[in-house]
């Protein structure tokens, strides 16, 4: 059972298939599981960076959640993607980790693997720290 066990599990998260692979309470640090659909594509076969976005943001956004035992998640104030290759649809894992944790104001980073490993884009993002008191518990 995992902290994530404790919160109904938002609709994004189904629409990307995420995936718990490891969280590490001590250092924040998060692996997932997201898969990259058909459906995700531009005309070119390629997930679009919207999407991609959108996984790095379900990558980075848990590890507040690991690193305080459940207590705090976070919100996105800013969202610094680069786009390092092409994603084309199919199993992907998001590393994300905090590089700084604040009273209010969390600073991540993170990167997102195809199946290959390769590095298709990195994240560093800030987010504001929320207790999680008014989520909806599942």
């Amino acid at each position: 059972m995992s902290i994530f066990d404790s919160f109904a599990r938002p609709p994004c998260a189904e629409t990307l298939g995420w995936e718990l692979i490891e969280a590490e309470e001590a250092t924040g640090t998060i692996r997932v599981r997201m898969e990259g659909k058909p459906a995700f594509c531009n005309p070119g076969g390629n997930i679009q960076g919207g999407f991609v976005a959108a996984m790095l943001d379900d990558t980075l956004g848990p590890t507040v959640l690991v690193k305080s035992g459940g207590a705090y998640y976070c919100a996105t104030i800013s969202l610094n993607i680069s786009y390092l290759a092409p994603a084309r649809p199919g199993s992907f894992t998001g590393v994300g980790r905090i590089v700084q944790l604040g009273k209010t104001v969390a600073f991540l980073e993170g990167e997102l693997f195809d199946a290959e490993g390769r590095c298709v884009a990195r994240a560093t993002a800030s987010a504001r720290v929320v207790s999680t008191g008014g989520l909806d518990r599942g």
